[in-house]
């Protein structure tokens, strides 16, 4: 963890934990470096769904061309957190309401699902007196096994996320023949996986392009998606961004008329996050020992959802301020635990932690991204968390 996070971690008091730290300074430099590595010619959209909180999307602001949102409270949040910004809106399952909202909002680029989608873009555009950018959305099969190292598929086999390659390309068509005077067809999206390496993302990459281009008809925009790898298990160790910058330069350079962009989102901001939290009593139950702490999985979800170990630090905490006996482990290992009554509330297995106490400070690392956010909050009804946005400079005051 950084300096910044492990200060306030031990300046917060219990009544303060559980708490979501987030170092904006270390954001940005990881953003910078990202951003660095990447050609010029190369947009860099922030998906937004990963970590929508309001200082994160000001503090990526400098770093990237735009923000991809995914539902119609995403881009109400997101217009309002960065106004001004460009805006991708994506997803599947668009409402008309919602379609209206970014109408209304402005938005110049959508990424279109269906058929459905299309006629109805294309009627609340003619309404609503505007020409937008279109992306359909291919689901595109690969041969070559690059998804093979998938954590999560969304495309290159059944799923509801885009079209068929033989769907798409008759949306693609349809926008060039005048059926949908207010919609320009801008190019194609595709966003097949996440948690690929820079191999595989390269190679996803120029499939899409080669099924882009291939369509005969002359498009200006390839979206590759997002989907780089972060590894739970390693947190040390990061996407290599320097490898896939360069296989995007050559693919850029076969193909100059092409502007390609990238849609990151948990890969941005999942190593500026912290979940800091306290040990509440240790115990041990056939054999194996457990620490109960505040909070759990209705604020961090993450390690329920993808089944793996959050990788997490012990800091050490002297006082213990109760009258009665202060729990330890009697072992080198421990299995953390949280508040709820489920056993899937489990938030680390076997953490190597030789005395640890109730009252010592747990750090939960890489929570930076599709944490809080996508966790069941109000199970049990226990208080949420609170959240310090840290800065090398003038700090943004906490909140809960």
């Amino acid at each position: 963890m950084t300096p910044a996070v492990h200060d306030r971690a031990l300046a917060l008091t219990s009544a303060e934990l559980p708490a979501y730290l987030y170092d904006l300074a270390a954001l940005r430099t990881h953003a910078a470096a990202v951003r660095s590595a990447l050609p010029e010619r190369v947009e860099l959209y922030y998906a937004a769904k990963a970590n929508p909180e309001p200082e994160i999307l000001a503090a990526l602001g400098p770093y990237v061309d735009g923000y991809e949102v995914s539902s119609g409270g995403e881009l109400a949040h997101v217009a309002a957190a960065v106004p001004g910004r460009p805006l991708a809106f994506g997803g599947p399952g668009k409402t008309p309401d919602e379609v209206t909202a970014a109408l209304e909002l402005g938005v110049e680029r959508f990424h279109v699902e269906s058929g459905y989608e299309l006629r109805m873009l294309g009627e609340l555009a003619r309404r609503a007196g505007r020409r937008v950018g279109v992306l359909p959305r291919v689901n595109l099969a690969l041969s070559d096994g690059s998804l093979a190292g998938s954590s999560l598929a969304m495309g290159g086999r059944p799923t509801p996320f885009g079209m068929d390659p033989a769907q798409a390309a008759e949306l693609v068509h349809a926008l060039t023949d005048g059926a949908y005077p207010h919609l320009e067809l801008r190019g194609v999206h595709a966003h097949l996986a996440s948690g690929l390496e820079a191999p595989e993302q390269l190679a996803v990459a120029e499939a899409i392009v080669a099924w882009a281009t291939g369509l005969g008809v002359r498009i200006g925009e390839v979206n590759v998606g997002g989907g780089m790898h972060v590894d739970y298990a390693d947190p040390d160790r990061r996407f290599d961004w320097a490898a896939f910058g360069e296989g995007l330069a050559r693919l850029g350079a076969a193909h100059p008329e092409l502007t390609l962009r990238i849609e990151p989102g948990r890969a941005l901001t999942a190593y500026c996050g912290w979940y800091a939290t306290e040990v509440l009593d240790v115990k041990r139950s056939h054999g194996e020992e457990f620490g109960v702490v505040r909070g759990g999985t209705h604020h961090l979800r993450t390690p329920a959802t993808k089944g793996h170990d959050q990788p997490c630090s012990v800091l050490t905490v002297d006082r213990w301020p109760h009258p009665w006996e202060r729990p330890a482990t009697e072992g080198e290992h421990i299995t953390l635990a949280g508040q709820l009554c489920t056993p899937k509330d489990v938030l680390a297995r076997r953490v190597p932690a030789a005395g640890l106490r109730a009252g010592d400070r747990v750090v939960f690392a890489l929570a930076g991204a599709y944490a809080w956010n996508i966790s069941h909050h109000d199970f049990l009804m226990h208080p949420r968390p609170g959240f310090h946005f840290l800065d090398a400079g003038p700090e943004v005051v906490g909140r809960s």
